[in-house]
């Protein structure tokens, strides 16, 4: 019997939209509920597994954990792109790696709730509520603000069509932008600098990754106006995470709303987390009931068609 390890079910969740006991006589799954502790624990306990199910970019699959799992023949992941997977190293060892289907439309949602939190100070009140108090901030309307997108592909199109929605001024800059798209959707392309200076929200779609590791730092946050939010629901590094926190801790900044961050899960006494300014959600972008039905099912036929041999959405 196949061994197969479920990595990452943070919520417990993953045999309410699969049935597993249908699969009892075929394979022998293992749930993986919690966060392994380090490497060396990771390697120990996925030691006899053949393959591994894991949800994309929670647990490092690392050349060295490649090398060091023998019995290992498959890895499947949520979504068609993982770049916390080697793939150089996994392909040395001939493990064939599979994808899912995901879909595009929850982060662009999560953006909105986030900056709509900030801008309505829905944290404060929220609190405030719960301990009988009556409006006790005032917050901003967001028609003919300007929003200011770092990065316009499948997330940042839809956040900026919503942006428009919503009476705002648009603008976007990256360093591939696709200025047929910009024209399309009525965004003004301009330089990071000009992005920095006038938006009064900023959020971030771009990929992970060297390219944009770093690319907002202290230097970027000193030059954005005091009254701005800063949204992130594409990846932690991005950010400078030492920057943001002095940027909101003196003020900088009105305000980040974040969705990601640079260890995940976030640590319990990181800074972050007890910032007033801060409005943190603990990286749901992707995480509804659609996609993760998407993923466990896709991950189960991706599964079937490997130990068939006619292997299915296949990452290179």
């Amino acid at each position: 019997m196949l061994k197969v390890a479920i990595l990452d079910d943070y919520q417990n969740v993953s045999e309410k939209f699969v049935d597993l006991k249908k699969l009892s006589g075929k394979y022998e799954f293992k749930i993986f509920s919690e966060p392994f502790m380090d490497e060396a624990d990771t390697i120990e306990q996925l030691a006899e597994f053949e393959a591994l199910l894991i949800m994309r970019e929670r647990t490092p699959i690392s050349k060295n954990l490649i090398d060091n799992l023998d019995k290992l023949k498959f890895i499947i992941t949520s979504g068609l792109r993982n770049k916390s997977i080697d793939l150089k190293a996994a392909k040395k060892r001939k493990i064939i790696v599979c994808g899912t289907d995901i879909n595009a439309n929850p982060t662009p949602e999560l953006t909105w709730a986030l900056i709509l939190g900030l801008a309505r100070n829905f944290k404060e009140e929220f609190d405030n509520m719960y301990q009988g108090y009556w409006q006790t901030t005032i917050g901003i309307e967001l028609k003919g603000k300007i929003l200011g997108l770092i990065g316009l592909g499948k997330v940042g199109s839809q956040v900026a069509k919503i942006g428009k929605a919503f009476g705002m001024q648009v603008m976007a800059w990256s360093e591939n932008l696709n200025l047929d798209i910009c024209k399309e959707l009525d965004v003004l392309p301009c330089s990071k600098e000009d992005l920095i200076k006038n938006s009064d929200v900023i959020s971030i779609h771009v990929q992970g990754g060297e390219r944009y590791k770093d690319c907002i730092t202290l230097k970027e946050l000193d030059n954005m106006k005091k009254t701005a939010y800063l949204i992130n629901t594409s990846r932690g590094p991005i950010v400078n995470e030492d920057d943001l926190i002095i940027a909101l801790s003196t003020n900088v900044i009105a305000g980040a709303g974040l969705d990601v961050y640079e260890k995940e899960p976030l640590p319990e006494n990181n800074k972050l987390r007890f910032l007033p300014n801060a409005l943190l959600t603990p990286h749901i972008g992707y995480v509804t009931a659609e996609n993760y039905s998407i993923f466990y099912n896709q991950m189960i036929e991706n599964l079937e068609a490997c130990v068939e041999g006619k292997p299915i959405r296949v990452i290179e």
